[in-house]
């Protein structure tokens, strides 16, 4: 396998997590189990066989990576991936897509799909994406992942197995939908992205940006930049009932241990060894 970017590794619940994040330089992650991506700062040779990509926004550490993928797709003869992107930003990339065409004489086959708040998109019968609006400095976006099954309404337990199928063979509908939040992916925001989204803090897992964590990036400024600074998540700790948090996006101002110093200093039990960062 080429290793030509850097990625990081975890597995939780069944889900593999994948990828790596730093601001300014490069954001993308995959969950293979899901068929899915979100952002393509960079793209990873093992992500190639990955189809479905969600784009949060169109800064270039999130999005750069896009017409590469794209071309390494159609070179390789695979199928033309399906990329969700917001609506504003469709139009910019297929020019861009459209110059890189003229540039190399080769076709950038790809399907965008534009995608505002409070859409719904389907994965499979068990897995389907909302998606949310988050507060960044350009238009932007969050996702969660939704896993989903049909149980027996609450009126029909305790039946026995023959009454049941005998309702159903009458037409009644004894099952319903019951969703759960498995995955929340935030993006680049600041903490409305978060409290305006409270599914956020209920997923299984949350992969969220702390891009700031130092007293001296003072949190009121760094909002105005759409993004997050460790006091943000202090005060919010009881909020959060993911059972992993993946703190990534970190700023590049900052070595890995003086990271990992100040953040366990401010929270020294990791919410309860639940949050990780991805360093």
């Amino acid at each position: 396998m080429v290793e030509n970017a850097p990625l990081k590794t975890m597995v939780h619940n069944g889900l593999t997590i994948e990828g790596y994040s730093r601001a300014a330089v490069q954001t993308y992650w995959r969950i293979p189990e899901l068929g899915l991506g979100f952002d393509l700062g960079a793209q990873p040779w093992s992500f190639m066989g990955t189809e479905k990509w969600f784009i949060s926004h169109g800064h270039l550490d999130h999005i750069a990576a896009l017409p590469v993928y794209v071309a390494r797709r159609r070179m390789m003869k695979m199928s033309p991936p399906t990329i969700y992107l917001p609506e504003v930003a469709v139009g910019p990339v297929e020019t861009i897509l459209k110059g890189f065409t003229r540039l190399d004489r080769g076709r950038m086959p790809v399907n965008l799909v534009p995608i505002t708040p409070g859409m719904e998109i389907e994965l499979s019968r068990e897995h389907v994406v909302t998606t949310v609006a988050t507060t960044h400095t350009v238009p932007s976006m969050g996702f969660v992942v939704w896993q989903r099954k049909n149980k027996l309404k609450p009126e029909y337990q305790g039946l026995e197995g023959h009454q049941i199928r005998d309702l159903r063979m009458a037409g009644t509908e004894v099952t319903e939908e019951q969703r759960d939040p498995i995955l929340a992916y935030l993006g680049d925001s600041s903490p409305p992205g978060l409290d305006d989204n409270p599914v956020m803090y209920e997923a299984k897992i949350l992969i969220c940006e702390l891009t700031f964590v130092a007293k001296s990036h003072r949190k009121e400024k760094i909002h105005k930049f759409g993004h997050i600074h460790l006091d943000d998540i202090v005060e919010r700790r009881d909020r959060f009932k993911n059972e992993l948090i993946i703190a990534s996006h970190l700023s590049t101002r900052y070595h890995d241990n003086s990271v990992v110093k100040t953040v366990t200093k401010a929270i020294p039990d990791m919410l309860g060894g639940r949050l990780h960062l991805w360093l």
